[in-house]
């Protein structure tokens, strides 16, 4: 199959990632995952959470709030605020989004502070949840980095780095980064996200009407490694 940018089954999108996009953030960047576009920002508050406080929990806090906006999609999509309630998608995504980040930043070594990290999808082509979290991981380590020059932590408070992609089987054949026409087709669908060190913080992964194998799940996995490699490069570079 033709896969879009003539890419290879194991080749991620063009991916870019711009950063200081936010000027009033600490840390953000634009993600591009091909036309998955994502703004990341990081923003510093100097308090924690009160369910901190009243459990006299150490250390800060990493939360994360994801949306997609109005014209990101081809049909505009309605606001929450519109509609009334909230997204359980986006609910379920920023969480994932939030317990990637904290696996991977020394919540200690922040101190008693809160990293809130937003995610607003400007244009949605597949993989919008992977592409925020890749995103985000450079933001925050930006902001990790302005608390060092401000002098308000004595070092980097990150342990690691994580990135994200999403890996599927369409039409038999194993896919990396796929984007929409190829994700709403696949027989098996997985998000995986990795950190620097290549070890998982998280696999979500289901049949969509079907059922896959414990070889087609060795090889997914194996797919995605060499996508978030990929992708860890490409971070590596943004923050040089």
């Amino acid at each position: 199959m033709t896969r879009s940018y003539d890419r290879q089954p194991l080749q991620i999108r063009p991916v870019t990632i711009e950063k200081g996009i936010a000027p009033h953030a600490q840390g953000s960047v634009l993600v591009s995952f091909g036309n998955t576009k994502v703004i990341c920002a990081a923003t510093v508050e100097d308090s924690v959470p009160r369910w901190m406080k009243e459990q006299n929990k150490s250390g800060g806090w990493i939360t994360s709030e994801y949306s997609m906006l109005p014209y990101s999609t081809l049909t505009r999509k309605q606001r929450d605020s519109t509609r009334g309630r909230v997204d359980g998608r986006g609910t379920e995504i920023q969480r994932l989004i939030g317990r990637s980040l904290r696996a991977v930043v020394d919540l200690e070594k922040l101190g008693s502070r809160t990293l809130w990290v937003d995610c607003d999808v400007l244009q949605a082509d597949g993989g919008t949840r992977t592409a925020a979290i890749t995103g985000a991981s450079v933001a925050v380590e930006l902001a990790a980095a302005w608390l060092v020059a401000q002098g308000k932590t004595p070092s980097l408070a990150i342990k690691s780095r994580v990135a994200a992609v999403s890996v599927g089987v369409v039409n038999g054949d194993i896919l990396v980064d796929l984007d929409y026409s190829e994700d709403k087709d696949a027989s098996v669908d997985m998000n995986v996200v990795m950190t620097d060190s290549l070890d998982f913080v998280e696999v979500q992964g289901s049949g969509e009407e079907n059922v896959f194998s414990s070889s087609q799940l060795d090889q997914m996995l194996s797919a995605a490694k060499s996508g978030i490699s990929q992708l860890l490069e490409i971070q590596k570079s943004a923050l040089a």
